[in-house]
């Protein structure tokens, strides 16, 4: 049996660069505006609505009170001290599945999978504002743009799996699945070229 051989070239930095950069996010039909693909952990917390909030207190009391109310029926033994520990430990898995489940909420809002008015507008201001103020609209990052994408993509989406892998994005980066100048009316290239030469100035 013939077995056609290719010859294997080992990848340049430059071609690396090209492939990793083209990865776009895959597009969603969406019943809501997409705000941001890959929000930074501090939005996402920052827009949570009291409902999410709700929802962490509602863990942190359900857990251990399904215990207690479990113990009434069906008493258990416990050795010194062990079942305070083990209300303790349940406050714990209560306090943390319902701020994962809060999270994972306000997630789905700036992904525009569920209503997202408020947050939609609230974001449109605070764009605004960095517009006015010439600031980026997603933070400044040190990181290459090989790097931010990596970034990007291991974190995009992944609170969908956070009952198996909690996982969050604390990295400031320019790929968040929308198009700023059809959205904000902002024209990015022209800001941070704008940016460089006022910083060149400056030097």
């Amino acid at each position: 049996m013939y077995l056609p051989t290719v010859e294997r070239t080992e990848p340049t930095e430059r071609s690396t660069l090209f492939i990793a950069m083209s990865v776009a996010a895959k597009p969603f039909k969406t019943p809501y505006p997409v705000i941001d693909t890959d929000p930074h952990f501090k939005r996402v917390v920052g827009y949570m609505r009291p409902s999410d909030y709700a929802f962490i207190v509602g863990g942190y009391t359900a857990f251990p009170g399904a215990i207690l109310l479990w113990e009434r029926i069906v008493p258990g033994k416990y050795p010194p001290g062990g079942r305070d520990a083990t209300l303790r430990l349940c406050c714990f898995l209560g306090l943390t599945g319902g701020f994962l489940a809060a999270y994972l909420r306000s997630s789905q809002r700036f992904w525009g999978t569920r209503e997202n008015a408020q947050e939609d507008e609230k974001d449109r201001m605070e764009m605004a504002e960095k517009i006015e103020k010439g600031e980026p609209l997603y933070g400044v990052s040190t990181l290459s743009e090989y790097s931010q994408g990596v970034a990007a993509r291991n974190s995009r989406y992944s609170a969908w799996k956070m009952a198996s892998v909690p996982w969050f994005n604390f990295v400031n980066h320019n790929q968040h699945g929308v198009d700023v100048k059809e959205r904000y009316g902002y024209d990015e290239a022209a800001a941070q070229a704008a940016r460089e030469a006022k910083e060149a100035e400056l030097a």
